[in-house]
């Protein structure tokens, strides 16, 4: 085995010693699936046969369960509704047997909840349509941020990092964080958000993916390798990280170590990808273990990139093993 492959090896091999605490939104991805009837007589649009329906986690719920299959204990901070989506993720956390009490369940809360309708025949590849998002109309108050930070904080404790999802619905922001981490001093914090990356100044990484990173600038950088560089460079001085890892969909990703040279690390795999829903949920998941478990900021973000490229040949909102890793790294 390379000698590279043996250092990921160990890493990857660490991960059941390892404790991670999420903080983040929780969602529930739905995908509802029919078979091509007709076209409509009242509108030219297809009429669709149902004919399954399956609620699977998302956002960082997603991330809480790349964890999980991966081996790492995983703390979550969250909250959902007491709606069907929000039971439906509870009771896929118990399955795994993922603790829940750092998860508040909000009386009228909607939990939030993207529907992917998805069209086909029986035996052909299925086609996305549309897409039908349910969000709550405010977010969380102030009694349940209060909750969010005093679980976050005991679990932080008892942690060797701390994953920060945001998606903008409230249950991770840079107040909650800044409240959380007097009592994450001295672990690893990673953040995956999607609008206001800048206002997580001085965690210890970031994966923002290549239009993330655009919007946080106000840069276009397209193939430009330069403008690449450059705006890697500049977002690790403003943020004040340890790394960056700036993912680029076909093109792999890039990680930007403090005080070291940019490293390009090509797609694992091939390029013939499946679905792309989760895959930054995967990628923080196993960049974040793999910094708790022992890894350098290149060692972490080339078990992601891997973790990346297999999750991506998955139809849906998928996980990715610890099984699978192993067998990646060592086989190639």
């Amino acid at each position: 085995m390379p000698k590279h492959a043996e250092r990921l090896t160990k890493i990857i091999e660490a991960f059941p010693n390892v404790t991670v605490t999420v903080l983040g939104d929780l969602v529930a991805d739905e995908f509802v699936f029919g078979e091509i009837a007709r076209v409509s007589r009242e509108a030219p649009v297809l009429i669709l046969r149902h004919r399954e329906r399956e609620v699977v986690p998302g956002g960082a719920a997603n991330a809480i369960y790349n964890l999980a299959d991966l081996g790492v204990s995983v703390l979550p901070v969250g909250v959902v509704g007491d709606d069907e989506p929000g039971r439906l993720l509870l009771q896929r956390f118990r399955h795994k047997r993922i603790p829940l009490s750092g998860i508040q369940k909000i009386k009228g809360h909607t939990t939030v909840t993207k529907t992917r309708i998805l069209a086909g025949f029986p035996h052909s590849a299925r086609q996305q349509v549309v897409r039908i998002d349910q969000e709550p109309q405010m977010s969380p108050g102030g009694s349940i941020v209060r909750k969010l930070v005093s679980s976050a904080r005991q679990y932080a404790r008892a942690s060797d990092a701390l994953l920060v999802s945001d998606y903008g619905y409230g249950a991770a922001t840079p107040e909650i964080l800044f409240n959380v981490r007097s009592a994450a001093t001295d672990i690893a914090v990673t953040v995956d958000s999607r609008h206001r990356l800048l206002e997580y100044n001085g965690v210890t990484a970031a994966t923002p993916n290549e239009p993330e990173v655009e919007e946080a600038l106000g840069v276009r950088i397209g193939h430009d390798t330069a403008q690449l560089e450059a705006a890697g460079k500049l977002l690790l001085r403003r943020m004040a990280l340890q790394a960056l890892v700036v993912t680029r969909g076909r093109d792999g990703m890039t990680v930007f170590p403090r005080g070291h040279k940019s490293v390009n690390i090509p797609i694992h795999g091939t390029d013939q990808v499946a679905d792309v829903t989760g895959a930054g949920d995967t990628v923080i998941a196993a960049f974040t273990a793999a910094l708790a478990g022992g890894g350098d900021a290149e060692e972490a973000a080339r078990i992601a990139n891997i973790a990346g490229g297999i999750v991506v040949t998955k139809r849906g909102t998928a996980t990715v093993t610890a099984g699978e890793l192993l067998h990646a790294v060592q086989h190639g």
